[in-house]
This record gives structure tokens, C-alpha cells and sequence, in this order.
């Protein structure tokens, strides 16, 4: 592992770089343990409090866990989402974590108040509810819940399954070109906990969408919650 000592980068920053890069790329296996704390930071020729704080830095991304018994484990890497138009399925698909999608509920129902202003159509007006469980790499990852006006074009639970709701609505011709976002937080419910494998009150994101296509019409309302051990945003910005 080759460190620039001469870089204004610390060194434990780019130890837990480079040691996120191998996770991800399967060269550390998920499950297996990393060395020793103080052979890795010999090995490395880093001092122990650089290792330690690079080792600290990935525990607190969910990378790593320390385990009493049993020392510091490799866990699933976390999904890291780039905030732009794309969709989860896409973006997993990209990336290599084998998303797979169980259908929950799809069905025709009223759109709420909330859900009909943000699509822009008349209250009480049916809408095509889509109600989905993500998963990534083996494991839960978000519950996801969705509106499409019923209009828009037909959805089975089969090609839910099989295929992103963006793919769908791409191929029917309703390219998603803008949105609005809203990203968040909160605890979860029993229901959210036991669909995800997670305690209740387990820490979740939240993000919130209406996306429109080129012509501004309104394709999709989305609702969605994610395991914050397992899933982060992230954002480039500039000035």
C-alpha cells in the first residue's frame, strides 16, 4: 500500500482510503478480520494512532465493526448514492451490488393530498401506488414507496421485479429530466425494523422526490427510507 508522506492528505485518511478501496473491490473479503492493529500499522509504517484513527474512521463509515472476542471485521461496504436523477436500481446495477427488488404492493388507489400536489393532478385523483423492498448485495437495503399517475403507463408486479421504475418510465418514453429532493432522517418503526433487519428506533435516511420529464409533466412521487448503517448520500460541491 503506497502512501505519499510528502502529500498534504493526512496519512490516516489515506490509509482508510485505500483499505475502503480493497473492501470494495472484494480484495478484503466481507466476514473476514482485519490484522492486528499494531502489526497492520508496522507493516504499513504508519504510527499506531494513525492506524487507529483510520480504523476509526471506517467503523464510523460502517465499513468495519470491532467486535468484543472476536477483534475488527470487514461488513458490507456501504452504497454510496451520488445526489443526481438517477435511480437506486440504476446506480446498484452500476456498481456491482446485485439489487434485487420484492414487490410489496402495487395497486390503484387515491393519491393523498400530499401526493397529488406534488404530482400536480386534482385530489382524489387514482394513482398507481407502488410499494417495493430493495435489496443489495444479499441484504435489505430500502423501502421504498412510490406514485405514478395511473395514466402514465402500465406497471406489473413482474417488471418491478425484474427491472428499475426509471427504466420503466424511460422506456415508455417519459425520460425523468428534473427533480426536487429533499433528503432526511429518522428513527424506524417496527415495521420499517423488521422489514430491514434492523432494531426499531435504528438510525434511517430518508429522501423524498418528485421528478418531471422534459415536457414538465410529473412522472413519479417517491418516498423512501434506507438503512443509515448501509446507505449515504453523496454530494460534490464546488464555488
Amino acid at each position: 500500500m503506497a502512501l505519499d508522506r510528502t502529500s498534504p492528505v493526512p496519512l490516516y485518511f489515506q490509509v482508510a482510503t485505500r483499505l475502503q478501496q480493497l473492501i470494495e473491490d472484494g480484495v478484503m473479503p466481507v466476514g473476514s478480520r482485519l490484522e492486528n492493529e499494531v502489526e497492520l500499522a508496522e507493516r504499513l509504517g504508519v504510527s499506531r494512532p494513525t492506524m487507529r484513527r483510520a480504523i476509526a474512521y471506517l467503523v464510523e463509515r460502517g465499513m468495519l465493526v470491532r467486535r468484543r472476542g472476536i477483534g475488527t471485521q470487514i461488513v458490507h461496504p456501504k452504497v454510496r448514492r451520488p445526489v443526481e436523477l438517477t435511480s437506486l436500481y440504476d446506480d446498484l446495477a452500476k456498481s456491482g451490488q446485485a439489487p434485487r427488488t420484492e414487490v410489496l404492493l402495487l395497486e390503484v388507489r387515491r393519491a393523498p393530498d400530499h401526493v397529488a400536489e406534488a404530482l400536480g393532478v386534482p385530489g382524489g385523483l387514482d394513482i398507481t401506488w407502488i410499494e417495493r423492498l430493495r435489496h443489495a448485495g444479499g441484504e435489505p437495503l430500502a423501502i421504498m414507496h412510490n406514485a405514478v399517475p395511473l395514466d402514465l403507463l402500465p406497471l406489473t408486479e413482474a417488471d418491478l421485479a425484474e427491472r428499475g421504475l426509471y427504466e420503466l418510465l424511460r422506456a415508455a418514453g417519459h425520460v425523468p429530466r428534473m427533480a426536487s429532493q429533499t433528503v432526511g432522517a429518522k428513527a424506524a418503526t417496527a415495521t420499517e425494523a423488521r422489514q430491514l433487519g434492523d432494531p426499531r428506533g435504528a438510525p434511517m435516511l430518508t429522501m423524498v422526490r418528485t421528478a418531471w420529464d422534459e415536457s414538465g409533466r410529473a412522472v413519479e412521487f417517491g418516498s423512501h427510507v434506507y438503512r443509515a448503517s448501509r446507505y449515504s448520500f453523496e454530494l460534490t460541491l464546488t464555488s
